[in-house]
């Protein structure tokens, strides 16, 4: 077995139970949160939190892993005040989320650049992994980067390559923001590639944004686990789409490719609250265990299949045990 690092410390991989593999706590920039988030108490959304996801654990998921890195707001000790009230696993990450350039403490810094130095990147992802991120002594357990519409800008390559060799260096998996529409998930495999990273160590995430099944299969055929990971997000693509797709998938045979999540949170500041309707009314952390595992029964996917999905390729994924 092996050990995987949560907020409240290690636990062994089996003990993973039924996980989620992204989902948000909070995504809530810091700077503006200071400066202009007049409403914000700090108590009354620790105790939010602790609601939704002692919810969430009563309805039978044990694990969510986290992927709020550096560029959305990640504050490790509040997520500490909330896991020490909460049974559920939270195992968060390390990593940068950009879809273009890189924040000015990484852009004149790094080989070839004004400072010239190694890649501070990689320095901060292993730090993070084997130490602990800050002095909280939480140490991350996965790596996340990202690749949007945008493409593989400059700063996009250079974060996605860092995750790539801190992965190489220290055994953690990754965990890829993705834009489906335009099939980046290829070209986030092939950077990783390069750098050494085992594919079957990588979930291309937001994949389930997309009914080209031919296109999540030639990712889950490069050996990576396809992120269904937006349950509730209609906006992107809607409740029987999803569905449906997540259905041929095991009908050709990839249910041991297939992991699934929400990306949702108890607070995102890139919405109003009073918006979050527009992108999915059940754009929750119940629509899985209340909706989606009904639907998927009633479509004929076995509770075995389930198990494999919610169970055995999340453990996989950390134990590295090749399919």
């Amino acid at each position: 077995m092996t050990e995987v690092q949560t907020v409240t410390g290690p636990i062994d991989s089996g003990e993973l139970g039924r996980t989620l593999v992204h989902e948000h706590v909070f995504v809530l920039g810091e700077e503006f949160r200071l400066n202009y988030q007049d409403d914000w108490d700090e108590d009354e959304k620790v105790e939010q939190a602790v609601r939704e996801l002692s919810e969430l654990e009563s309805l039978g998921i044990d694990t969510i892993m986290d992927p709020t890195v550096l560029g959305l707001g990640r504050f490790i000790p509040r997520i500490q005040r909330i896991a020490e009230r909460t049974s559920l696993n939270i195992v968060v990450a390390t990593g940068l989320y950009t879809f273009n350039d890189l924040p000015p403490q990484f852009a004149y810094r790094g080989p070839g650049l004004m400072i010239d130095t190694e890649e501070p990147l990689t320095e901060l992802f292993i730090r993070d992994l084997t130490k602990g991120i800050g002095d909280t002594g939480v140490r991350a357990a996965f790596l996340k980067c990202a690749i949007d519409d945008p493409g593989l800008t400059a700063g996009v390559e250079r974060t996605m390559r860092a995750v790539g060799q801190a992965s190489v260096e220290t055994g953690a998996p990754i965990t890829v923001h993705t834009h489906a529409g335009s099939e980046s998930g290829l070209v986030a495999q092939r950077v990783l590639a390069e750098e050494g990273v085992d594919l079957t160590r990588v979930i291309i995430g937001h994949a389930g944004d997309t009914t080209d099944v031919d296109y999540l299969c030639r990712l889950a055929d490069a050996g990576s686990l396809l992120g269904l990971d937006r349950f509730g997000a209609d906006a992107f693509l809607p409740f029987n789409e999803r569905i449906d797709t997540l259905v041929e998938l095991v009908r050709r045979g990839y249910t041991a490719s297939i992991v699934i999540s929400h990306d949702a949170s108890c607070f995102l500041d890139f919405v109003a609250v009073e918006s979050r309707d527009r992108i999915g009314p059940k754009w929750n952390y119940r629509h899985i265990p209340e909706d989606v595992i009904p639907a998927l029964l009633d479509a004929g996917v076995t509770e075995e299949d389930i198990d494999t999905i919610l169970v055995s390729n999340p453990h996989r994924h950390f134990a590295g045990a090749r399919r």
